[in-house]
């Protein structure tokens, strides 16, 4: 499995990701179309969203990516016009960064 996390990893699940095998490329800075492109976005099975003011990162990669599945990862509320296009919302409060991540690498 291939996965892109977008924004800071304060919860550890990019680390998370890693130790279930998954590929994991990061993107700190902005998160637009050309580096979503050089992250390898197209090839991609995941993309994770840990923080809402990226939320335009969305529409954008589903738009290069058609098959990509999103978690966003953060105890901020998604903006509506995001949210029907993430296929899961996850607070870290809530459910561990370890748990999720077994979830997503099965």
């Amino acid at each position: 499995m291939k996965a892109i996390l977008v924004g800071p990893d304060r919860d550890g699940l990019g680390d998370a990701l890693e130790a279930e095998g998954v590929e994991l490329t990061r993107i700190d800075a902005v998160a637009n179309r050309p580096a979503l492109e050089e992250a390898g976005i197209t090839d991609a099975d995941t993309l994770v969203l840990t923080e809402t003011e990226g939320a335009t990162v969305i529409p954008v990669a589903k738009d290069l990516n058609d098959d990509l599945h999103v978690v966003v990862y953060t105890e901020d509320d998604l903006p509506d016009f995001a949210r029907g296009q993430a296929d899961l919302i996850v607070d870290p409060q809530l459910l561990s960064a370890e748990a999720v991540a077994e979830e997503l690498a099965a």
